[in-house]
């Protein structure tokens, strides 16, 4: 409700400045004053136009606030220090108006016209990760991540594709394939069978893994059989790559599974295997050069390779062939093989709809609610959904693979896919590591000077790191003991129900609330506390709300619609302080917005603490229950309804539910 009020107000004074000023300014700035007593919102355009109109700030900000005269829904506009226009709202339309607000899905404005419209599908694509052993810590950042940008771009009105891109001939594959084959001397058969007998085998296949890896650094030379199997896995039609498709489909379903414990899911699968089997690459390929994007080196290290400019750079502008080579990202190699890089290009153009081929596609996973998983495939079903050809890519892959997502955008911007270009978005975020004393908790040996680190570092090629699932089913555990200890009366499976939601919600909520391009030091005790800036404070803020109505026998929904003279309780002390709550509650959408723009979930995850923090206050400060004016008791009881409201939105587009108790 808060940004539908400030849009009213950029509107008005976008208008009124085409009409007294013959101006047509793209973007009003609308700001947040530091207290409410000079408004809530603040106009520093008259700073902006001071040069174009050739007049003081003050004086240009005068002449607005009374040629703007009175604007629906403010009680004021009035102008303060050199030039700034302080807006006040009317705070008993604001408030009436979020209380009455029908909360659906929010819908998108055309710009030029003003008229609805329904825009075309953004692809959010996450996870990813290499289905060659179970899921780690780090993952579930990518995951929690994407798929919270998901729902956010989903309560904006947005049409979303979430897909999952699965390297499924990558090395750390073909690593695996080498330990079951050639370590363990396992047949295809074998494997199958362990496959049948072994719930968690993508927990047997990070064992091996490790083991592999070790295997390597005993003798270099045993790298050769790792290239032979990759050779054998990306040719296809044989029985390595048999097994390959055998144990990364089954780790896949592994992964599905992890993931849907934190309620998480995917539209659409789409494998290496198809990409390059489907060949894909041949009509990039074929793209790049005929618009002269790549071109044959003929000389230097690169030569024989295939070689593209970085940043659209030029090796004749060059100063030195040395400049020149650095400049050169190879594209082919000169044995003939194709970079991950190539591949990446050929996907992003079927994504933008520029490839001219298509996956087959086959229906793979069916989740508990219904919705429907495809993957990718050579031949697939005559019906299913239309995937790729969207209008917005966001990729959430991590800050490390910021040189070849970029090498992406080269390459499109170059293809003369400029629009495609610039609506391509690298959601980068950084890793997660464990704090020295969640590392001993989970088992490992730390030095003695491992303690004084901020951090430890995992790695999933020594095996040193922390399972997904071991994580959620720790912090279950953990939140099933003090769920126990206080409902005992409730049932087993009421209690582990409610367990998980707690646990969930801390996991989620301890993910997002550090900015993405923090590195994230996770802690059991940290993550599940009820206090301090963590997803049970805020699940425990919607509890206490709910407990207010169960008392009272009333509804929430029911104690908004009571008809109630808000602007008279918005008055003095105590009522500016509530005003402020109302104010709070009212900026949801906005926050939203604020987190699209900037691809940062966090704040969110600041929004909702913040706003549990002051309903905490709130509420030690009202005896709702016993308040004895029936009228201010109402009032009070829709302030309560509005922010349980409000904060119940924001933790869902978090992931986070709320448990009937804590």
């Amino acid at each position: 409700m808060y940004l539908q009020f400030q849009k009213r107000l950029a509107e008005r004074v976008r208008f009124f400045l085409r009409e007294k000023y013959q101006l047509d300014l793209p973007t009003i700035v609308v700001e947040q004053p530091p207290s409410t007593q000079f408004g809530e919102y603040a106009l520093p355009l008259s700073f902006e136009l001071a040069k174009k109109l050739r007049k003081p700030p003050r004086k240009i900000a005068e002449e607005i606030v009374a040629g703007l005269g009175a604007v629906s829904g403010f009680e004021k506009l009035e102008v303060a220090g050199a030039g700034y226009i302080n807006a006040h709202v009317s705070r008993g339309e604001l408030a009436a108006a979020l209380s009455r607000r029908f909360v659906g899905r929010a819908k998108v404005r055309d710009s030029a016209t003003g008229r609805f419209i329904r825009p075309r599908k953004i692809l959010v694509e996450h996870t990813s990760i290499n289905p060659n052993k179970a899921a780690h810590i780090g993952h579930l950042r990518n995951a929690i991540l994407g798929d919270t940008f998901v729902r956010l771009l989903r309560a904006n009105g947005r049409s979303v594709d979430v897909q999952n891109y699965i390297d499924n001939t990558g090395v750390q594959v073909a690593d695996v394939i080498v330990g079951f084959v050639h370590l363990e001397k396992k047949s295809r058969a074998e494997i199958e069978r362990l496959i049948a007998s072994e719930p968690r085998f993508d927990y047997t296949c990070w064992d091996l893994y490790a083991h592999v890896t070790q295997w390597y650094e005993e003798d270099k030379k045993n790298q050769k059989v790792r290239l032979d199997t990759l050779h054998a896995i990306e040719q296809g039609g044989n029985e390595l790559a048999a097994i390959a498709d055998q144990i990364s489909t089954t780790v896949l379903r592994r992964h599905l599974e992890t993931m849907q414990r934190l309620d998480i899911e995917y539209d659409f699968l789409p494998r290496e295997s198809e990409i390059l089997h489907l060949h894909f690459w041949n009509l990039a390929f074929e793209q790049m050069k005929r618009k002269g994007v790549l071109y044959l080196e003929t000389e230097g290290k690169n030569q024989g390779c295939w070689v593209m400019e970085r940043g659209g750079l030029d090796k004749r502008k060059a100063e030195t062939p040395e400049e020149a080579e650095q400049n050169q990202k190879v594209i082919v190699r000169s044995n003939g093989t194709v970079t991950y890089v190539g591949k990446d290009i050929a996907y992003h153009l079927w994504k933008f709809g520029l490839l001219g081929r298509d996956f087959g596609y086959r229906r793979f996973y069916r989740y508990p609610d219904g919705h429907q998983c495809w993957i990718s495939a050579e031949q697939g079903e005559a019906d299913h959904p239309h995937f790729g050809d969207v209008a917005e890519i966001y990729n959430v892959i991590d800050s490390r693979q910021q040189d070849a997502q970029n090498n992406v955008i080269d390459a499109l911007r170059a293809l003369g896919a400029t629009e495609q270009a610039n609506h391509y978005t690298h959601f980068s975020y950084d890793m997660v590591a464990l704090t020295p004393r969640c590392a001993q908790e989970l088992g490992y040996g730390l030095a003695e000077d491992d303690w004084s680190k901020p951090y430890i570092e995992i790695s999933g090629r020594r095996g040193f790191g922390v399972k997904a699932d071991d994580l959620i089913d720790t912090l279950i555990a953990s939140a099933q003991k003090e769920v126990d200890s206080r409902h005992p009366a409730l049932g087993q499976a009421e209690r582990t129900r409610i367990a998980t939601e707690i646990a969930v919600g801390a996991l989620r909520y301890f993910m997002l609330k550090f900015t993405k391009n923090s590195v994230i030091a996770f802690d059991f005790r940290e993550a599940l506390s009820f206090e301090g800036e963590t997803g049970p404070y805020a699940q425990y803020a919607v509890v206490r709300a709910t407990n207010i109505f169960r008392k009272a026998s009333v509804e929430p929904e029911a104690a908004l619609a009571e008809s109630i003279d808000y602007a008279s309780f918005f008055s003095g002390e105590t009522g500016n302080e509530i005003w402020e709550l109302w104010l709070a509650a009212s900026r949801f959408s906005q926050v939203v917005e604020q987190c699209i723009a900037t691809t940062e979930p966090a704040h969110m995850a600041k929004y909702a603490f913040q706003l549990a923090q002051v309903f905490s206050n709130f509420y030690h400060r009202h005896h709702i229950l016993t308040e004895p004016d029936e009228g201010r008791k109402k009032f009070l009881l829709a302030t309560a309804a509005v922010v349980r409201r409000e904060l119940i939105r924001a933790l869902a587009v978090m992931g986070i539910a709320v448990p009937p108790v804590m």
